[in-house]
């Protein structure tokens, strides 16, 4: 499976990738919004986990891109505020399939990206 993370905080990301790596999955990791836009302009990914909170740019433009260049593509979004804690997320983000908070444990977070990535056409085809 292919994933990629966009995750303003290294050492965060370094912890998710790790244990997506561990069950398997090639995983890119991106610190900001352009970095993010030129990945997924690459290579499609199956799956993002992205923050909401991002230090430079934006998660919602990253978000629409990969709408627009990967219409299959599903978004974890992943926060430590209480933006959008009333779901109103799924409203604004066409392929957000999860919201949940930045402390939630890396094996939990896997197991999402393995769920949300099997429904994915590339995979299931």
């Amino acid at each position: 499976m292919n994933v990629l993370i966009v995750e303003s905080e290294p050492a965060l990301a370094e912890l998710w990738r790790r244990h997506l790596v561990r069950s398997g999955m090639h995983v890119r990791v991106s610190h900001t919004q352009e970095d993010a836009i030129r990945v997924i302009a690459e290579d499609c990914p199956e799956i993002i986990i992205l923050d909401l909170v991002q230090v430079e740019g934006s998660a919602l433009a990253v978000s629409d891109f990969a709408s627009y260049r990967c219409p299959d593509v599903q978004v974890i979004f992943v926060t430590n505020t209480t933006f959008f804690s009333d779901g109103s997320i799924f409203a604004h983000a066409q392929n957000a399939c999860a919201f949940v908070q930045s402390g939630t444990p890396p094996e939990d977070l896997a197991a999402m990206v393995e769920h949300y990535g099997s429904r994915h056409p590339r995979r299931s085809a």
